[in-house]
């Protein structure tokens, strides 16, 4: 078999809703995001494991609506007013007057408060009492781990970017085998891409030393 050289001419990832990634596993989710501003007290939160697309899903919601990115431990209540509001990892906490307030805020025309978190609301810690309430009550989307058809394109779009075209059985003998996570996904690409011999073509044989050595 020919060798090929690689360029390493990769293209940056993209948070844009075009390349997102969509499938069964994540249907839900997507139709819960697209219903802003019809969201029930203008709140959602957008529940799943590392890896699902929470983040890319999320940012391209926030992109899409003009939507005020805050930080998670200073949350700057001046930018929620009447515009959309994003908050990533909230399970990892935040300060629960601020959260409370963003809530709150969510209902008024033109605003809205999307959270992410890896676990439902009513899982988050807080002390206060109506902030625990409210929580409780949040309308909630899950993101489930990639079924195969949102497992491949994920592959294909990290492929895509390091400017690597494998063979084609790669992908069926990868979606055997490496976890179900865009994280484990672009982890192999990166492997793959990385081998030392840069010279060998992204074929299944490479992903099989990969793998078998691990």
């Amino acid at each position: 078999m020919a060798r090929q050289l690689r360029l390493r001419l990769g293209q940056s990832a993209s948070h844009s809703r075009d390349a997102f990634v969509a499938g069964p596993s994540n249907a839900d989710a997507v139709a819960a995001v697209d219903g802003w501003p019809r969201w029930p007290g203008g709140c959602l939160a957008l529940v799943g494991p590392e890896g699902v697309g929470k983040t890319h899903l999320a940012h391209a919601w926030a992109e899409n609506t003009g939507a005020a990115i805050l930080d998670r431990l200073s949350p700057d209540l001046a930018q929620a007013g009447q515009r959309p509001v994003l908050l990533e990892d909230v399970d990892r906490g935040v300060p629960d007057e601020a959260l409370f307030h963003l809530i709150n805020l969510a209902a008024r025309d033109g605003a809205g408060l999307l959270l992410t978190a890896q676990v439902p609301p009513a899982a988050w810690r807080t002390a206060l009492p109506d902030l625990r309430s409210r929580l409780n009550a949040l309308y909630t989307a899950l993101i489930e781990e990639p079924d195969d058809a949102v497992l491949e394109g994920v592959l294909r779009k990290f492929f895509k970017e390091r400017n690597i075209r494998p063979a084609p059985d790669v992908y069926a003998y990868l979606l055997r085998r490496i976890e179900r996570s865009a994280v484990s996904a672009r982890e192999i690409v990166r492997r793959l891409d990385e081998a030392p011999d840069q010279l060998k073509p992204v074929s299944r044989v490479l992903a099989r030393q990969l793998l078998e050595g691990d």
